[in-house]
C-alpha cells in the first residue's frame, strides 16, 4: 500500500544563507557594543538588556521574509505574519515602485501578499509555481490585472537565467 506523502513545497534556496547573515550581524553588533562598554567601564544591567534589545531589533530588521510555494498557493512568513494567496484563483497583480519594487498578488478570496520579484528571479522552482497558478487563474478566468507585467516579468526571469546558462557552459 503506498501513503500519500507531504505535498511538495518550493522554497527560496537562499533564505538560510541570509537568515545566517542576519543572526551574525545582530550576535556581532550585540558582542562589539558590550566589549566596548565594558572595555569603558560603563556597562551596566540595564545599559546590557539596552544593548541586546537593539541587536534583536537589528536581527529583526534583517531577516528576510521566508517565501514558500506549493500546488496553487504561493506563501510569504515574514517576522510577525504569515501570508499566503491561491495562485490558481488570483485577482490582480500589481508591482510596486521603482527602485525596490514589490509585486503585489491578490486572490479571490481577499488575501493579499507582498514580495520581491528578485526572489522569484533567483528560484526558479518558485517561479515555475507561481507561473503555474497564473496559467490556471487565466484559465479560469479570475485574473483580471496583471497578466501583461507577469508575462513580462517571466520573460524578464527566463531571459537572465538562459544568459546564465550560455554564460556558464562558455558560449556567451
Amino acid at each position: 500500500m503506498r501513503r500519500n506523502g507531504p505535498p511538495s513545497l518550493t522554497g527560496d534556496r537562499h533564505w538560510r544563507g541570509s537568515a545566517r547573515l542576519a543572526v551574525s550581524c545582530a550576535l556581532a553588533f550585540a558582542a562589539l557594543s558590550l566589549l566596548i562598554d565594558w572595555d569603558a567601564g560603563t556597562l551596566t544591567p540595564s545599559r546590557a538588556a539596552l544593548w541586546l534589545t537593539l541587536s534583536t531589533a537589528a536581527f529583526v530588521v534583517l531577516l528576510p521574509p521566508r517565501v514558500t510555494a506549493g500546488p496553487g498557493w504561493l506563501a510569504v512568513r515574514g517576522t510577525l505574519r504569515r501570508h499566503t494567496v491561491r495562485t490558481d484563483a488570483l485577482v490582480a497583480v500589481r508591482l510596486l515602485g521603482d527602485v525596490s519594487s514589490h509585486l503585489v498578488l491578490r486572490d479571490a478570496r481577499g488575501h493579499r501578499l507582498e514580495l520581491d520579484p528578485r526572489v522569484l528571479a533567483a528560484n526558479p522552482l518558485l517561479w515555475h509555481e507561481l507561473d503555474t497558478g497564473v496559467r490556471r487563474s487565466l484559465e479560469r478566468g479570475t485574473l483580471r490585472q496583471g497578466a501583461d507585467l507577469l508575462e513580462r516579468l517571466g520573460r524578464e526571469i527566463d531571459d537572465t537565467t538562459a544568459r546564465a546558462v550560455l554564460r556558464e557552459s562558455g558560449l556567451s
